[in-house]
């Protein structure tokens, strides 16, 4: 049996605030539904056996309605190759209680062979020689143990686990976003032929047998320079590990997406404002990045002496022709250490931020207690209504 694995598509995420001038859509998001389709045919010409897609086939839980198309679309086009697909829920596209529905009870109508795991417990499925054993995002990190503990290995077919949350052993690369679980090492048994992991972006082999597919898209700048798209999997073809161990062929799967170009650091103690922007248009020309790519440039030794730093009006040639052009001052004052990039801004605490933001305004005491009373307030009606329209 051949096997594609892929993760965390993230469809109806929209980023950049960019348009799409002749559909009115967020640039980056009509982005990701194109390359997913792409990468949907590609996958289909590499004629796998099944597709596997370990969770966050959403960015959210009520998918936007061209989210939800451009699914459906892909279940048409991988019905029609007669290829099927087993597909569990991850953190962003689950159902925060038992009593809401899930986007996954409305795809599997889908006349298609589709297996999806989101009801909050152990589902398998047999497909040919291969059972799939599918533990979802669940509600609580001890459920993943109560999950596991209900498998049973068949000794007569291939075992495949797919699950989704973060590897105790990379537990330090934590992203930081909603409804992130850790997964105990324990549940990644040696007793499966391949174990299918989503929810870490990068593609990474975390034991012998388990793996991130990672994640089809650039997501955020720290993921500039992590390896991008799927995995291929031969459960009938076994290739030898450094210690003449039998393992599963494993290996990676280029697919479409839009591309992120690091354009290195540029030193800039001692330099004209003007020169730093020259500099940055010259990286640009010279790593030939594509049309509407995203682009970063790591500005080292930024002080106030250059006052209020780059030209932004010069670069609006640049930023034109780009997605994103990320700027990342590494600034003297800061002691040389830039802004964490990886956070999830739907994991900040709001109110914790707007209080620790009043409390360095030069206000007296009467003033910080009334605007953190007002702001407070608002900040709280606004989230309580998001996380309404969430569930």
């Amino acid at each position: 049996m051949h096997l594609i694995h892929i993760a965390d598509t993230h469809l109806g995420l929209s980023q950049f605030n960019r348009l799409d001038p002749e559909s009115g859509m967020n640039l980056r998001e009509m982005q990701i539904y194109d390359n997913f389709l792409s990468a949907i045919d590609a996958i289909i010409k590499a004629k796998p056996d099944v597709l596997i897609h370990a969770g966050d086939l959403f960015d959210q839980v009520k998918p936007k309605n061209r989210a939800f198309e451009t699914a459906m679309k892909a279940l048409e086009r991988l019905h029609e190759a007669g290829i099927p697909l087993v597909v569990i829920a991850g953190n962003h596209s689950m159902v925060k209680t038992r009593y809401a529905t899930s986007p996954f009870a409305v795809l599997v109508y889908h006349p298609g062979e589709i297996t999806a795991a989101y009801k909050f417990r152990y589902e398998n499925v047999e497909i040919g020689d291969t059972i799939f054993h599918l533990i979802p995002n669940m509600l609580r990190p001890e459920d993943y143990r109560a999950a596991y503990d209900l498998v049973e290995l068949s000794k007569s077919h291939h075992n495949v686990l797919v699950t989704h949350g973060l590897a105790t052993s990379i537990k330090d690369k934590r992203l930081a976003t909603v409804a992130e679980h850790e997964l105990d090492n324990t549940i990644l048994s040696e007793g499966f032929d391949y174990i299918a992991l989503g929810h870490y972006h990068r593609q990474s082999q975390i034991t012998d047998n388990a793996w991130y597919s990672g994640s089809l898209e650039y997501l955020t700048y720290g993921e500039i320079s992590d390896t991008k798209g799927g995995l291929l999997v031969g459960l009938d073809h076994m290739t030898e590990d450094e210690y003449g161990r039998n393992r599963v062929s494993v290996r990676s799967l280029a697919l479409p997406r839009t591309p992120m170009v690091d354009l290195g650091t540029i030193s800039c103690e001692g330099v004209h404002p003007g020169d730093i922007t020259a500099e940055i248009i010259s990286r640009v020309a010279q790593k030939n990045v594509p049309f509407q790519a995203m682009a970063q440039v790591t500005l080292d030794g930024i002080s106030r002496e250059h006052g209020k730093g780059i030209d932004m009006r010069e670069l609006a040639c640049v930023r034109e022709q780009l997605l994103d052009l990320k700027i990342r001052p590494l600034s003297k004052e800061q002691g040389g250490e830039a802004v964490p990039l990886q956070q999830d801004v739907r994991a900040i605490d709001y109110l914790q931020e707007f209080s620790s933001f009043l409390g360095k305004q030069q206000l007296s005491a009467k003033q910080k207690e009334y605007v953190a009373s007002c702001g407070l307030e608002v900040l709280r009606t606004v989230m309580d209504q998001h996380r309404e329209a969430g569930e």
